[in-house]
């Protein structure tokens, strides 16, 4: 039956059934389209049809009613012109006879059809009929009625159709001789037209079985439409479940009719791959592009399946999705043959096992990992499965039972792999442990080589077991020498019992000599703070007659008061006065040491900018480069700020300088780098001077401390407390100094203070 509507035609175009129907049947999709307009233009076309047979029917029956009348009106003209003659020949005859007996020589065809003869003499009485008449029946115009015109006009009239008491009839008058009066020709128009009505019958019969039949084939067409829409529907929802089904599943149908090479692919194989439909079908060469070379061959798997070789295929390969990645199929397939058209078709679905694929690798990896770890396990291992067959072991429980390599293989039964085996020789097996619960045994077996095996043996899960044999002859060496340890402890034990009581006395004793050191530890406090005030003291009582003997050695030697007449006597002078300078510097340096000793230095940290500060200690120590030759390289990043107390970084980079200068020999080098390091800048003071041994830096940034490399002799002048005023310095800043030094190579030093933040940026 015709499909309902072309949509439902296209839903079903996309399904393996609709290709092949579409394949065999070309004119098929013309008459779908056709199909709505025949639904509405059969049963107007039947119901115009019926229409046409009923008119055609009544004009039929309608002229042959005709027919019939105007042949009934002929024979009764030309009976009643022959009963006329015959009935005026024996005129004296059947006015004796009378009644029906005068009527008897008649021919009998004269009253078929129904036809009635009445005669009546001179004055219109009824003196003979055939077929009889009524009793009433008296006179002719009783028959006729009294207003025709028949019994007036006679044969004039003719032959008419009167309306008598009995119904319509035809009747005709005819005169006849004295003593006659008329003889009169009458018929029923029922039984006139009787032959017509019969027909007329007929013809509603036939025009009403062919409108019954018209009508029952409508009403099928109407079912089977209906029908066929519900189960396109049906097919509809089919379909959208099997794809949905086989989108879920990631799998596609295929469908290959091998004589034209076309290939079908469903939705979902669309879906799968990521590719849009072009058209209905591929052709054999465009799948064939989107195979891997190496998995499968269309062309070979055609010639297969036409040399009748095959009939079913199932295969893995490989298929290109649009982004140009392999994505692995299983395809299984079938060959069927058309019942419609005789065309073979591979028939089939194709699932995506790319995740099992990738899964399987994974597996083998891990399974070839597992091999690797379980081989190189120190310990036999071996594992069996609930049938008590080999699953694997490693090659050192081959190597403890001297098992043949044919013995490893898996699957084999317990008994089977032991049979080959060489089992060793227990000289002692001792039961450790055996639940029966968690089915676990645990012994420890001596070999009569002496090692020691501890073998572990439990149950798995589905009914297999596992075995481990761990070496454990270490160990147990490790308990003997540990009883053996024991032993001697407990002796130990005693013997320090013994001198438990003699610790007791001297920790007495130590008590004692702690109590003294503490005494004595605070009284050398005392006096350190005592040194310090007393320096402190006799530095600021040093520094008012070192400022007048420099002060008046300055004036000695610039001539003021006069001269002094002697050049020695300047040169004394300006002894004097580099005497009194550096004993000052030393006076300053205590004072420094032991204000910070006190306490009393307090640090105020601000922003300040690193170059210039840097600028200012080198130019004040700028003449003790100068006059030994040495060259001063500074090398500051720009932009450079920290978060220091200006005059205490000064000191601490003159003090460093000046120590740079001092131990650097003539025509020697000193570098100054500054540089930012996370959230604290590091200034880098380098030179090339005499060095310091590494036992002896520990010791160089203690007050008072001063240490030459390779000499013992003191040959610099100085007090020893600059880098240790430097080192207070900077951890009041919360930073640090470090040096690294090697004896003929040089010293360098770093000093690490906070690092200023960045100066937010000023709108134009």
């Amino acid at each position: 039956m015709a499909r309902v509507n072309a949509a439902s035609d296209v839903a079903r175009l996309n399904t393996i059934m609709g290709v092949a129907r579409s394949m065999t049947h070309p004119l098929h999709l013309a008459l779908h389209r056709s199909e709505p307009w025949l639904k509405l233009a059969i049963p107007v076309l039947v119901a115009v049809f019926a229409v046409m047979l009923g008119f055609a029917g009544t004009m039929l029956h309608t002229a042959s009613k005709a027919d019939k009348l105007e042949d009934a009106v002929n024979d009764m003209d030309v009976i009643a012109a022959l009963v006329t003659r015959q009935l005026a020949g024996e005129a004296a005859a059947i006015t004796a006879k009378g009644g029906r007996q005068a009527l008897s020589g008649l021919h009998q065809h004269t009253f078929a059809g129904g036809r009635q003869i009445v005669v009546t003499d001179a004055n219109g009485t009824i003196i003979a009929a055939d077929p009889p008449l009524p009793p009433a029946h008296k006179q002719l115009l009783d028959v006729l009625g009294p207003s025709q015109p028949l019994t007036t006009f006679a044969d004039k009239a003719g032959v008419i159709i009167l309306t008598a008491p009995s119904g319509p009839m035809l009747a005709t008058v005819r005169a006849l001789p004295a003593p006659l009066g008329q003889v009169a020709v009458l018929q029923p128009v029922g039984e006139a037209l009787q032959t017509t009505q019969n027909r007329g019958r007929l013809v509603l019969l036939l025009l009403g079985s062919s409108v019954l039949v018209l009508s029952v084939l409508t009403l099928a067409f109407l079912v089977q439409t209906r029908r066929a829409h519900a189960a396109d529907e049906d097919c509809d929802r089919v379909r959208e479940r099997i794809d949905a089904a086989l989108n879920c599943g990631r799998c596609g149908l295929w469908d290959w009719d091998l004589a034209r090479g076309a290939i079908y692919w469903s939705d979902s194989m669309y879906a799968l791959l990521g590719h849009n439909r072009q058209g209905e079908l591929l052709s054999f060469g465009e799948v064939n592009a989107l195979v891997h070379p190496e998995d499968a061959d269309l062309y070979e798997i055609a010639n297969l399946l036409s040399a009748g070789d095959r009939t079913e295929i199932a295969h893995d390969f490989r298929i290109r999705d649009k982004n140009n990645d392999w994505i692995w199929l299983r395809a299984r397939a079938k060959l069927v043959t058309d019942r419609a058209s005789g065309a073979r078709h591979l028939v089939g679905i194709a699932v995506d096992i790319t995740e099992e694929r990738r899964m399987a690798a994974e597996t083998a990896t891990a399974d070839i990992r597992l091999w690797d770890a379980i081989e190189t396990l120190p310990e036999a291992f071996v594992l069996w499965d609930a049938q008590q067959r080999l699953v694997t072991c490693n090659s050192r429980f081959q190597k403890l039972h001297q098992l043949p390599d044919k013995a490893m293989q898996r699957g084999l039964h317990y008994d089977e792999v032991m049979a080959h085996a060489t089992p060793p020789v227990i000289a002692e097996d001792i039961l450790r442990q055996n639940n029966l619960e968690t089915r676990s045994r645990l012994s420890e077996v001596k070999l009569e080589d002496g090692r020691w095996l501890q073998i572990s043996e439990r149950r798995t899960k589905d009914g297999g077991s596992v075995s481990i044999g761990t070496d454990i002859t270490i160990i147990k060496e490790h308990e003997h020498k540990l009883m053996d340890s024991e032993r001697r402890l407990l002796a130990t034990i005693t013997d320090l019992k013994a001198s438990r009581r003699q610790m007791e006395a001297q920790a007495q004793q130590l008590t004692d000599l702690a109590e003294r050191y503490l005494d004595q530890k605070a009284e050398a406090e005392i006096a350190s703070r005592v040194k310090t005030e007393f320096l402190a003291n006799m530095s600021h009582d040093l520094r008012t007659p070192l400022n007048a003997i420099i002060g008046f050695s300055e004036v000695m030697q610039s001539g003021m008061f006069g001269s002094l007449g002697c050049e020695r006597h300047l040169a004394y002078c300006r002894d004097i006065q580099e005497s009194g300078e550096h004993l000052l510097s030393i006076v300053d340096d205590i004072l420094d040491m032991s204000e910070i000793e006190t306490g009393k230095v307090r640090i105020v940290p601000q922003r300040i900018a690193v170059a210039p500060l840097i600028d200012d200690a080198v130019a004040g120590t700028k003449p003790s480069f100068e006059g030994k030759g040495i060259e001063l390289d500074i090398d500051i990043e720009e932009h450079l700020a920290a978060m220091a107390d200006a005059s205490a970084l000064s000191q601490i980079l003159g003090n460093i300088l000046q120590n740079a200068a001092k131990f650097t020999p003539a025509g020697g080098e000193v570098s100054l780098r500054a540089r930012a390091c996370g959230d604290m800048l590091h200034i880098f003071i380098a030179d090339n001077g005499i060095g310091i041994p590494r036992d002896r830096l520990p010791r160089i940034a203690r007050p008072f401390e001063q240490v030459e490399g390779g000499e013992t002799a003191r040959s610099h002048k100085g007090s020893g407390l600059g880098l240790a005023i430097a080192r207070s310095l900077c951890e009041l800043h919360g930073g640090s100094l470090k040096l690294k030094s090697e004896v003929a190579v040089g010293t360098v030093v770093m000093v690490r203070v906070p690092l200023a933040e960045a100066e937010p940026a000023i709108a134009a």
